[in-house]
């Protein structure tokens, strides 16, 4: 499957990924890199530099696990409330290009529509009050809520579990490969991934079909609902 060859009328259900997907992942990013170190330094009474290798460390060191996205474990290791510090910044939150459109696309296409994210249900709060993006959607589900990340297969089961769909007829899009890939072992027939999930910075994915922004499949969704 490339991008402009997606079978729209192969598919009922668009799981969609958040951060790097509809939203723009440099909010994230400067966060964790930049931000989170700053303010850990103010507060602890520590070099920024120090600060950035230790986080940098931690977070390494969890990668990949629920833990890394849970800011329950971030704000008990870190001694600092990482709600509070996200809400700091929030006016850096920012939509992807062409994501409002699309999801429209899709709603008046009849595709059901479900949010799948590792973001933490505090954190999901503050970027849905910021965006409104829930407005579109059928479903939103946070993978805490299955104790599971979506790396880990057990997060498809439980998704399958709670939520009912069938696999060779659902499009996933998400910005990660490993996660695409963890979809993929699952059967999930239909995978997209996104080029530059944070527009501060170039990125190009070969292991999966990819986009750089929803305008680029719109015209063939649209077209599938007079056609189907």
């Amino acid at each position: 499957m490339t991008p402009n060859k997606i079978n729209w009328n192969n598919i009922d259900t668009v799981l969609l990924d958040m951060d790097g997907t509809l939203l723009d992942l440099h909010f994230d990013n400067y966060f964790w890199l930049e931000y989170l170190p700053q303010r850990y330094a103010q507060t602890h009474g520590v070099d920024e530099t120090e600060a950035k290798n230790k986080l940098h460390s931690y977070i390494k060191a969890h990668e990949g696990t629920l833990a890394w996205y849970c800011i329950d474990f971030w704000s008990e290791k870190l001694d600092l409330d990482i709600r509070s510090l996200k809400k700091e910044i929030q006016h850096k939150i920012h939509i992807r290009p062409f994501v409002m459109e699309f999801l429209r696309a899709l709603k008046q296409c009849n595709k059901k529509l479900v949010l799948i994210t590792n973001a933490h249900p505090r954190t999901l709060d503050i970027k849905l009050e910021a965006t409104k993006i829930d407005e579109c959607l059928d479903l939103i589900i946070s993978s805490h809520q299955f104790q599971q990340p979506k790396e880990a297969q057990e997060f498809w089961h439980a998704l399958q579990d709670y939520e009912s769909f069938d696999p060779a007829r659902t499009l996933f899009i998400d910005d990660t490969v490993n996660i695409l890939s963890s979809a993929k072992q699952y059967g999930i027939a239909h995978l997209l991934c996104v080029h530059q999930p944070d527009s501060q910075q170039q990125r190009r994915v070969s292991e999966y079909p990819a986009i750089e922004h929803f305008d680029e499949i719109i015209p063939a969704l649209l077209s599938s609902k007079n056609n189907g």
